[in-house]
């Protein structure tokens, strides 16, 4: 098989199973890559769904205007000596994370996807895509007759993967190579204990992993006899002893091997968190979020609604900037509430300079929202069926409110009836916005009787649905988009 050709192959698959893979942990992302083989080999781009675009400006100055990227290369070019790979970190563009590196194999390889908005870290994500960098120049070094194919298996199933990299990165940067604390197992029991229900109720409270070191240092207000510390394989029971820290600021205490103790207050300076929330859960590295779980999986997202497009509908309106940024922080704030406590509630944010009439119970004199106790009285009417309705005047109009309208094309029958009278709502009315929140968590932004879809569809580039010179990428790219 031709040499470019069968690196068109090892790219292919490699890019599709890091997709899958980082759509599964962050939500719908797309990947790309920029690469050069050989030494005195042009620079390549694949950018099967136009993730890049919008860069060419940055690669034009990386890239093309000079070889300074080819001159940092400071390991030789020997494909069948691959055993090393030089990172090269992320290149901080804007919407972007990125990673890659330098080997014997392949002398410069950037993989890049999406940095969404509601990432907890994106430290598992620059793993995953330094894995995939390893990978590419593991497939490239084997040549045809010893490639297998695996690259894209393996890369989608890496979300669990991802993470112990990245937390051990992180470990050997804050306590040094000599610590003994190993992460599957932590991982592993984590997931099983968040999927294990006690008498109907979900798991909530934090068990905190700790290095042995730490021990002795740590104030316990009950500890167990060596002899009886429970093991963390028994999954059922450290769920009945999880309920012993809920609703507190205790905390059960691990070594990764058994249960110590209970502590209250303050972690020691170094500890991994497992912080259950019910069905859903927190992983953190010093109180620093690293993940999330949920159904016996592994996430990047902090499960809060992106509100993106309200915040640049409302920053867009005719409303003063500063009343703008407000609004958006109280009305982020009623979402997060109906959500964190797993009820549906739709809101009307009404930017009209006279707010319009909804049927419902109306509020005279209307609730001041930037009052901490109206704001709290306000997310609790949201949990009453009906819309609350909020004015540019960041006041609360009414609650119950009913929204009615004419049958309108585009509604969706499967996602019931607040989300559809939503859409009808809007489609009849101007200088309105409607966010409806679900009980099982999505969010829907309606504006002009169309709903602003939150994940983005995207479809296959006609320009580079094959590796391109990223010279003539770029300068198609000026004539295309």
């Amino acid at each position: 098989m031709d040499e470019c050709i069968f690196a068109y192959r090892c790219i292919v698959e490699t890019i599709e199973g890091l997709r899958e893979g980082l759509t599964q942990f962050s939500g719908p992302s797309r990947t790309a890559v920029i690469y050069s083989i050989k030494p005195d080999d042009p620079i390549h781009i694949y950018d099967p769904q136009n993730l890049l675009t919008g860069h060419e400006p940055k690669f034009k100055e990386l890239y093309i205007d000079t070889d300074e990227w080819r001159k940092k290369t400071a390991i030789s070019y020997d494909k069948k000596k691959f055993s090393n790979l030089i990172p090269e970190k992320n290149l901080e563009l804007a919407g972007l994370i990125s990673y890659g590196g330098r080997s014997s194999s392949v002398v410069y390889q950037m993989w890049f996807t999406e940095h969404h908005p509601n990432m907890c870290s994106i430290g598992p994500s620059e793993r995953w895509l330094e894995q995939a960098a390893w990978r590419f120049s593991h497939d490239i070094a084997n040549e045809e007759d010893l490639y297998t194919g695996i690259s894209g298996s393996f890369l989608k199933e890496y979300a669990t993967h991802a993470i112990r990299d990245y937390l051990i990165d992180e470990m050997n940067v804050l306590i040094g190579w000599d610590t003994q604390i190993r992460i599957y197992p932590i991982l592993e029991a984590v997931l099983k204990i968040s999927r294990t229900p006690e008498e109907g109720a979900w798991p909530k409270g934090e068990l905190i992993f700790v290095e042995k070191q730490s021990l002795p240092m740590m104030k316990f207000i009950a500890r167990f006899p060596k002899a009886e510390q429970p093991i963390l394989e028994n999954v059922k029971h450290i769920r009945k002893l999880l309920q012993s820290v809920e609703n507190s600021d205790r905390k059960l205490v691990s070594d990764e091997k058994t249960i110590i103790g209970i502590i209250k207050g303050d972690k020691p300076a170094f500890s991994i968190t497992a912080d259950f929330k019910g069905r859903h859960g927190f992983l953190k590295l010093n109180d620093n979020k690293v993940c999330s779980f949920l159904d016996g999986g592994f996430k990047s997202t902090t499960r809060k609604a992106n509100l993106v497009q309200v915040e640049e509908a409302l920053l867009e309106s005719s409303m003063d900037p500063t009343a703008a940024s407000t609004l958006f922080k109280i009305v982020t704030s009623i979402v997060h509430s109906a959500a964190r406590q797993r009820h549906g509630c739709a809101i009307v944010i009404d930017l009209n300079e006279k707010p319009i009439f909804i049927s419902g119970h109306s509020l005279v004199p209307p609730l001041d929202l930037e009052n901490y106790e109206y704001l709290g009285l306000t997310k609790s009417l949201s949990k009453v069926d009906g819309a609350l309705h909020l004015g540019a005047d960041l006041k609360l109009h009414g609650f119950a409110c009913l929204l009615d309208g004419h049958s309108i094309p585009g509604e969706d029958r499967s996602r019931g009836a607040r989300y559809n009278s939503a859409l009808r709502f809007t489609a009849q009315r101007d200088n309105i916005i409607v966010i409806v929140v679900s009980s099982d968590d999505p969010v829907s932004i309606m504006i002009n009787g169309a709903a602003l879809n939150t994940s983005c569809q995207w479809k296959s580039s006609l320009l580079c649905n094959q590796p391109l010179l990223l010279e003539k990428w770029v300068t198609l790219s000026k004539t295309s988009y």
